[in-house]
């Protein structure tokens, strides 16, 4: 593509670095903000800016956050001895759009993926063991991608929860294999969540 200036083709080599994002569509964004008043455009700039910098993990369950507790963890009516193991802060948001689920969640950071490098060490493991250690857990949900990174995942929390003589679930295979939960509809991830079903049973098949 043969750009006309320096500062256009630098702002769409940028924008083209975001996940889904083609060179026609960087392009389209950025000559979409050239038309805007440059207000509109600063405070655009200013909010990805306070984004990165003023972002925060709760404490807790690793979810993003503007506080140091989210508003999950932190609400009162939630079910705090239920807790659903996700993959990143896009599942708890589809969770949550089922309106199906009352408990709390635990934020991984991503799935076990050796071909990726990335090992138990890289994810919000221990934490999760700390808190089942911890606190008065009654059931752990595993609502993990229905792929091969998420049942890898799926197999080595049971190997390092299963001692604790808790109830681990994981939710039911509404979801097609190699889908991931956010692409999910909220009835089929809803039901999947209320149909859950204890985890050994899917290892009998």
């Amino acid at each position: 593509m043969n750009f006309s200036s320096k500062l256009l083709e630098d702002a769409v080599n940028e924008f083209g670095k975001l996940p889904g994002i083609g060179q026609k569509t960087a392009l389209r964004l950025v000559l979409h903000l050239l038309n805007k008043d440059q207000s509109e455009v600063a405070q655009f700039g200013n909010t990805l800016i306070k984004l990165k910098s003023e972002i925060k993990n709760c404490v807790v369950c690793h979810n993003i956050s503007d506080f140091d507790t989210c508003s999950i963890c932190a609400a009162v009516k939630r079910e705090k001895e239920i807790i659903c193991v996700v993959e990143d802060t896009r599942d708890v948001m589809a969770i949550e759009n089922t309106n199906q689920y009352f408990g709390v969640y635990h934020v991984l950071g991503g799935l076990i993926s050796p071909m990726d490098g990335v090992g138990p060490s890289d994810l919000n493991i221990e934490t999760l063991v700390e808190r089942v250690k911890e606190a008065d857990v009654k059931e752990i949900i595993l609502a993990l991608s229905a792929n091969m990174e998420g049942d890898t995942t799926l197999f080595y929390l049971h190997k390092k929860l299963k001692d604790f003589n808790i109830p681990i679930t994981t939710i039911a295979r509404g979801i097609a294999f190699g889908g991931e939960l956010e692409y999910a509809d909220e009835v089929t991830l809803g039901r999947s969540i209320v149909t859950r079903v204890p985890y050994e049973n899917t290892l009998m098949k």
